[in-house]
């Protein structure tokens, strides 16, 4: 059966020094304390430029004690409870301890009944000393250097999630700098990072964060499709050693092409879905002709694929890095080894595919999504609304 899996995630936002205030504030609360927090796509980890951070502090508490905590029914309601009486422990329990070492910088007041948990703002040196997605209205908040932009970028790239991330800025390069390295499948730009709107906002994560394809994208469907499974009785002459398959994926290793295409949307706002190839799949036949032809499909589907160059024992399959998944066409009794296998990895959930693959698997996609407007003005508005000469 096809699995589709979204996984949550460890969220980023970074608000550098020349980020419009009162706008980042209102995307901030909206993207970690909406929903009590109770999103996947909630923020959980903001980094905030020093040379702006006492200010931005200031005014995000401010835009804090402003919040209803109050019945969901309630139009008033900013902030309603959490969905059982077990995460208020859990969570509460979480605050209790960051409270203990004096890093709780801010929290309102609990409310006498009801299963809530007060925002909460807690102090972190950055997002590595988050050892778990606390699913609440928590953020946390650190500060950093406007020369440690690409260190804070690879700190969040190094959790292994990859689901939303935000970006505050006013600067073009910026944006494209930091989306092109950031590994998120959703990328917010001067807007919070909930909410992907179906038709122009396709959704999903990648490693930690989901298997794709994304939920209202265009390579969504076909992962319900049936494949029928190939069989294959060739077989690959001799055994493969770990030293040898990494040897093969090193020399594979080389910057996928992109494709982008800029789906509808609101006027004032960029919506643009980019797929590139995954990590190569490796095609183990078995058999240099099915070998061959599951490379041959990958490659037309824009994806990358290298051949087993002989048979690779199941146990290899759990440590071997630089793989997106496995093509194989043998027996049953091979292929549940092979499964079980995968399935003992560290990381991201990756297929074993026993029949023909499609596009959702070799190919991975990411959403970028700017509010254009908030950069001082909307050029291809102003192009669109100028008179005929």
């Amino acid at each position: 059966a096809p699995l589709l899996a979204e996984t949550g995630g460890l969220n980023a936002m970074i608000v550098d020094s020349t980020a419009l205030p009162e706008q980042a504030v209102t995307a901030i609360v909206e993207s970690a304390f909406q929903s009590a927090g109770q999103r996947c796509s909630a923020l959980r980890c903001l980094y905030v430029q020093e040379d702006v951070a006492d200010t931005m502090q200031e005014m995000l508490i401010g835009a804090m004690k402003e919040l209803c905590l109050s019945a969901p029914w309630d139009l008033r309601t900013d902030v309603g409870p959490l969905i059982e009486a077990e995460a208020q422990i859990q969570i509460s329990d979480y605050v209790a301890t960051a409270r203990a070492q004096g890093r709780v910088l801010y929290e309102l007041d609990q409310p006498e009944k009801g299963h809530f948990v007060p925002p909460a703002l807690i102090d972190v040196n950055g997002i590595a000393d988050l050892e778990r997605e606390v699913f609440g209205p928590i953020l946390h908040i650190a500060r950093f250097k406007a020369s440690e932009l690409d260190q804070v970028i690879n700190d969040i790239n190094d959790t292994g999630y990859g689901l939303t991330f935000g970006l505050q800025t006013r600067i073009d390069d910026r944006v494209q700098h930091v989306s092109e390295r950031i590994k998120a499948g959703n990328i917010y730009v001067n807007r919070n990072q909930i909410g992907a709107i179906v038709g122009s906002q396709p959704f999903g994560g990648a490693g930690l964060s989901g298997t794709g394809p994304k939920a209202g994208g265009p390579l969504y469907l076909s992962r319900f499709r049936k494949v029928d499974a190939l069989q294959s009785d060739g077989a690959l002459d001799g055994d493969m050693s770990l030293d040898e398959l990494n040897a093969a994926l090193d020399a594979e290793r080389h910057a996928p092409s992109v494709v982008k295409d800029v789906l509808p949307g609101p006027t004032g706002e960029l919506n643009q879905l980019s797929r590139h190839a995954r990590a190569p799949f490796l095609c183990m036949g078995p058999g240099v002709q099915a070998a061959t032809a599951q490379k041959e499909a990958v490659i037309a589907l824009g994806g990358r694929a290298i051949i087993a160059q002989g048979v690779i024992a199941p146990d290899a399959l759990v440590d071997i890095q630089g793989i997106s998944g496995v093509l194989f066409w043998g027996d049953v009794t091979s292929k549940r080894a092979y499964a079980q296998a995968l399935s003992k990895r560290d990381g991201a959930i990756l297929p074993l595919l026993s029949g023909m693959p499609n596009a959702s698997y070799v190919l991975e996609e990411q959403h970028l999504c700017v509010d254009t407007t908030a950069a001082g003005g909307n050029a291809a508005l102003l192009a669109e609304s100028a008179p005929d000469a």
